[in-house]
């Protein structure tokens, strides 16, 4: 380590450690206890369990039914064995900080202490009643001791998942409820019945408190795919616990000597067929219901040769052999169950080309009618640029855009106000069916307000809006503005506001060469998805602002897109802004060429009676005020991706100059978990043409000139 990243790692301590504490006492309080415990009893390096008082600190039946009942409080301050330490402390971290930072120290503290209770007194309990019965497994443990925190930890992490959103909070509860479940099982320790018991017990609890119940409902098609994936994960993990791992639990004793063969085909088809049954793969949910009629056929064949394998003396606890047959069986089961009752949501096509959004598809012409009739924001007429897939929502449409197995919608819905939400939700359902991951890129206020019930929202750039009523470059703000119109004079260089597809072909001759002139100092294709080229500038609907000299040459060229209000009945249609979208100008040309265009279309547009006109949001431009979170993290590190080769940051600052109101465009998802597909499915709408080398060699790139500089 250099002196300085030691350096920038003290500054990180420095910085959070005060932070930790004030946050989580009661966690720190708690973890330097067990660590001072540990180095006082020397259990830190010594197993406790070999310590003459280590029956008076445990607890177990054998302590309870001595009367020692102190033990359980002093059981959680110790650990046994000693390198479990760098397990159950990194628990007690996440378990009892993470329930810590949510509900506060004096609840976390009850939640804790009343986990541990029930748990090592519910499985005291168990085991008095049941090794009364002669069940070897139940009489071995009723002489056994414990000791840690663990129980307390599970309790509080198990009250932290219910306080997250869905659907982490479906995901963490079946994580620990089949931890808890295939350890009690299959392991069959004492700690293992302790945490069942406050696993089920905290699950119960907290499902069953106001402050943390939910709605209640059929589970939506992604949460069936999550109950398949998590059936699947379970089995095989307990074929390879079959195969590797000695256990002695209720279920009966263990040695490893699963069939390799066996285990190997059911562990493989698994792993083959985990990730379709999660995207909803109509071939894999076959594949999942072969594979779970066989191993069906496969236990009740085992459970016929019972009898016979006791005659010839190849059996001699026939009862163990059933129960170890009959618990995956029974899993396997439950598995087919589930797949057939939510087969709806195992439909998706295995082909990309074969997946289409089970919506009325739209023609360009169909979709610009529908803006027209209802009217759009900023970014709509990008809707109509051919790259993107348009269908219908409800009177309206949506554009989106497929990359990645993801569908990212194109701005707003192009529908009535009042239809937005029921445009998202059909959106959302359409494309899950189509087994792919929904989002919506640059949405407004508006639409983000109307998002999915769980959806997440977050700002990823600035729409800045210049009003054009009573525009005047006058004052010390327009200074730059006016410096380069008034040179433009000097210089000779006069603006055109024009239909570039009307222009004669020396005019398209030299935007085209200006442009292919700025796009090969990039080292990358074009950007496009919400980054306009010459070909939509050809559009007959876009307005384009040239900067031409006396002697006919042209130094800069923008476009600008319309923005649609809403028409009423008979009415005509109506614009009332325009968006920037290209902006290209000649090298070693007229300096300020870019100001004197933006100021000059700014004018032509306000003479015209239009209220305002839109810079349009630099991609990945946020402000600083966003919180920082993960969803912050990934569009952070793709903006440092293209940062050095377009320059968005550079762009957002160019905008300032012409003093506009800014609006936030937000990116709209499902959940945290689709971060990184979105990541790289945005990197390809952008770059369609880039290859994985390109990509790469762009983060080492120079700095490349911006559009706006």
């Amino acid at each position: 380590m250099t002196r300085s990243e030691a350096g920038q790692t003290e500054h990180g301590v420095r910085r959070w450690l005060p932070l930790v504490l004030r946050r989580l006492p009661f966690t720190a309080a708690f973890v330097l206890a067990i660590l001072i415990v540990g180095v006082a009893s020397e259990a830190l390096w010594r197993p406790a369990a070999s310590q003459p008082w280590y029956s008076e600190v445990a607890t177990g039946l054998p302590a309870f039914s001595e009367g020692r009942w102190w033990s359980v409080f002093t059981s959680p301050f110790f650990v046994e064995p000693p390198l479990v330490y760098f397990t159950l402390l990194p628990l007690v971290a996440v378990g009892i900080g993470g329930a810590e930072w949510r509900f506060g120290a004096l609840r976390t503290a009850a939640l804790a202490l009343g986990g541990h209770i029930v748990g090592v007194l519910g499985a005291a309990g168990i085991l008095l009643l049941v090794s009364q019965t002669g069940w070897a497994w139940a009489v071995r443990l009723a002489h056994d001791y414990d000791v840690g925190p663990s129980c307390a930890a599970y309790t509080a992490l198990v009250f932290a998942i219910a306080a997250l959103p869905a659907p982490w909070r479906l995901r963490g509860r079946i994580a620990v409820g089949l931890w808890a479940g295939i350890s009690v099982l299959y392991l069959g320790q004492l700690y293992d019945l302790e945490h069942a018991v406050a696993i089920t017990a905290a699950l119960v609890v907290s499902g069953a408190l106001p402050a943390f119940r939910h709605r209640a409902g059929r589970p939506t098609e992604r949460e069936w795919r999550l109950i398949g994936l998590s059936g699947l994960i379970a089995i095989g993990v307990i074929q390879i616990l079959d195969l590797l791992v000695p256990y002695d639990g209720p279920l009966g004793a263990n040695q490893p000597a699963a069939s390799l063969v066996d285990v190997s085909i059911d562990v493989v088809i698994i792993a083959l067929i985990a990730n379709g049954i999660r995207r909803g793969y109509r071939i894999a949910w076959i594949a999942a219901l072969a594979l779970g009629a066989f191993n069906l056929v496969t236990a009740a064949l085992g459970f016929s040769l019972i009898p016979i394998a006791v005659q010839i003396g190849a059996v001699d606890r026939p009862r163990e052999v059933f129960a170890l047959l009959l618990a995956p069986a029974l899993l396997w089961a439950a598995i087919i169950a589930a797949l057939i009752i939510g087969r709806s949501a195992f439909g998706v096509r295995l082909r990309q080309a074969h997946r289409a959004l089970p919506s009325e598809p739209l023609t360009r012409e169909q979709l610009i009618d529908r803006l027209v009739r209802h009217g759009g924001g900023t970014i709509s007429w990008m809707t109509s640029w051919e790259a993107n897939q348009r269908v219908a929502a409800g009177t309206g449409g949506i554009a989106f855009q497929s990359h990645a197995d993801v569908a990212i919608m194109l701005g707003d819905p192009i529908v009535p106000r009042g239809e937005r939400a029921a445009a998202l939700e059909e959106f959302a359902r359409t494309a899950q069916r189509a087994g792919l991951i929904p989002c919506a890129f640059s949405a407004s206020e508006a639409t983000a307000a109307a998002k999915p019930e769980g959806w997440r929202s977050v700002v990823i750039a600035e729409d800045t809006i210049v009003d054009l009523p009573g525009l005047a470059f006058t004052g010390k703000a327009w200074g730059p503005v006016r410096t380069a119109i008034n040179r433009a004079a000097r210089e000779d260089i006069s603006f055109k506001m024009v239909r570039l597809a009307a222009e004669p072909w020396n005019v398209l001759a030299q935007v085209r060469a200006i442009s292919e002139q700025w796009a090969g100092d990039k080292g990358l294709p074009e950007m496009k998805f919400t980054l306009g080229t010459v070909e939509e500038a050809l559009d007959p609907e876009v307005l384009v602002g040239l900067a031409v000299d006396g002697g006919g040459n042209l130094h800069g060229v923008t476009s600008w897109l319309p923005v649609h209000a809403p028409a009423g009945e008979g009415d005509a249609p109506r614009v009332v802004g325009w968006t920037l979208d290209l902006m290209r100008r000649r090298d070693g040309g007229f300096g300020p060429v870019m100001e004197f265009l933006i100021a000059s279309a700014a004018l032509h547009f306000s003479e015209a009676g239009y209220e305002f006109v839109s810079l349009s949001g630099a991609p990945l431009v946020r402000p600083n005020s966003a919180e920082a979170g993960p969803v912050d993290q990934v569009l952070d590190q793709l903006a440092r991706v293209l940062e050095p080769l377009y320059g968005f940051s550079s762009l957002h600052r160019f905008k300032q100059k012409f003093n506009p109101r800014s609006e936030p465009l937000h990116l709209l998802f499902r959940d945290e978990g689709d971060l990184p597909r979105i990541g790289i499915a945005l990197t390809r709408a952008y770059l369609p043409d880039a290859s994985v080398r390109d990509l790469v060699s762009s983060a080492t790139a120079p700095k490349a000139q911006t559009r706006g500089e």
